[in-house]
Formats: C-alpha cells, structure tokens, sequence
C-alpha cells in the first residue's frame, strides 16, 4: 500500500475572491523595498507574492467620489477632516493598508492604518458599535442573529445600503464552510449605518461614513483585502475577560475556541502585525 504524503491540512477549495485574499494578506513586512506583499493562508499552505502596481499609489479618495452622487457628497465632507486627523496622529493620507478588529462584548470597532514607511500597524480610532445581536460564540447557521467570530475581510463596499452604507464581511469562510451549517451557514454580514442588527454590526451613520471612506481610500491604493477580526471581548481587558471565562466555562468546544482566537489577539498585541492564520481539516485555525 502506498504511503499517503499528503499534508496533514485540507486542501480547501477556493472561491476566485478567496484565492485572491490568501495571496495578499501574508504581510508586507518582507521585501517591501520590492513592493511585494506575502500571502496570508486562510485557508491553504499555497504561498505566492503579488506585486503592487506603483500607479496605484497616486490615487486617492477622489478616485472613488466618481461612484455615485452619495459618496462624492459624503467625500467632499469628510476628505480634509480626515486628512487632518491622519496628520496629527502623524500617519500618511490616504492609507496605504487598513485593518478593523472588532470585539462583541467591548462593542467598539478599532481602525488600523499602516504605510510604506513603517512595518507596524498604528490605532487611527476607535468606534462605538450602536447595535448588535447575539451573544458570545461563532455564528453557525443562518437565523440565529449571531454575530461571527473569527478572521475575516471586506468583499463588498454597499453604497445604496437600507442602513446607509455596509462593508462586507467575508462569512462564512474556510472555517466556517466545515463547522456550520452545511446547507444554512448565513451570510451578508455587514459593517453598516443605522442602529439596528440581525447579525450585523452596527456603528451608526456617522462612523459608518468614516470607516466606509477610509477602507475605501486603502482599496484605491492597492490593498485589495481589507482584513476585518472578530473576537468575543478584549483580552486584555479584565472585566471583559472575566465575562468570557464566565460565559465558557461550562462549555469546553467554545471556550477552546475563544482561546484559538486570543492567540491572533496576543500577535497583534506584541507586534502590531498580522498573524500567519491557517485552517485544518476540522475547521480549526492555526495561528502562526
């Protein structure tokens, strides 16, 4: 009988945007000199290098104020206020990269922002989530109004959302094709305007319009995935993380995974970049 060779990981199929996104987020902190981007693996071992094109630096906001009327007037609003805070937190505009986290007890969204200059993320602000539903744990099928936990990013930039303007959020990914719901995992999950949530996160219409132009000013400039994190509290947080030990405790699949999760939390914490996240055949991640 032939020995079997193959890797103990699954080799995942890929959607086209997900084989994208697994070539551009393995970070730039490598070669940036040559303007390559390491692939991030969500879901496969594959590593490849993806050349940025140096005409996409020049663009701007202005690139996508020609979309609709909406945005122009929202563009036209906010460009200087924004150029402004960018330069007293001494970061360049428009950014180069954005990264969100967002933490479902906590209820605040947090804004990342790096450049070619720098090999670290920086905190541009941090947003207070109006609504969401739901409680402590991953989503797993559609209809049950949670929230989803785990490592994500935008595929979508909605401009005629009901609730003003929604990102996308990539659910359900790798992870979540293996561990929900085979036939109704959910989907059209949303960072979007409004108050209201059915599994969404809702920031209200005057975040919303922020972080809208400011991940689109980031996808303008090259950066064709936007990652977006879900955790169930700070960690570092000690009120947050006593109501995660408490909520998990008699629940041992879930306070596994909340533990899984708090190591991408403890990466970023230390070095203010992106951790190597990989999926197995269980659906687990792996954080590297």
């Amino acid at each position: 009988m032939k020995e079997d060779k193959r890797p103990p990981f699954l080799w995942i199929p890929l959607t086209k945007a997900e084989y994208r996104f697994s070539v551009f987020l393995r970070s730039r902190e490598q070669e940036r000199d040559m303007k390559s981007l390491h692939c991030l693996l969500l879901s496969t071992l594959v590593c490849t290098i993806l050349s940025l094109n140096s005409m996409q630096a020049q663009q701007t906001v202005s690139s996508f104020k020609r979309w609709n009327p909406k945005i122009s007037e929202i563009a036209d609003k906010l460009e200087d206020s924004l150029r402004k805070q960018f330069q007293d937190r001494k970061l360049t505009w428009p950014p180069q990269e954005v990264y969100l986290r967002s933490f479902k007890y906590d209820k605040v969204l947090e804004l990342w922002v790096r450049d070619s200059a720098t090999k670290v993320f920086h905190l541009f602000k941090t947003y207070k989530v109006c609504m969401q539903s739901g409680s402590t744990g991953p989503k797993r099928m559609e209809g049950d109004f949670q929230v989803p936990e785990g490592f994500y990013y935008i595929n979508d930039y909605n401009t005629n959302s009901m609730y003003h303007l929604a990102l996308g959020i990539s659910y359900p990914n790798a992870s979540d094709r293996i561990l929900s719901d085979p036939q109704r995992p959910g989907s059209k999950i949303y960072v979007h305007g409004a108050c209201v949530s059915t599994g969404c996160i809702a920031i209200t219409d005057q975040f919303i319009e922020e972080v809208f132009l400011i991940t689109s000013a980031a996808h303008q400039q090259g950066q064709d995935f936007v990652p977006i994190h879900v955790f169930p509290v700070k960690y570092n947080v000690k009120k947050s993380f006593e109501y995660l030990a408490t909520t998990t405790k008699d629940n041992q699949p879930l306070q596994q995974f909340a533990v899984t999760l708090k190591d991408a939390f403890d990466h970023f914490e230390a070095k203010k970049t992106l951790p190597l996240i990989l999926v197995n055949d269980k659906g687990q991640y792996l954080i590297k």
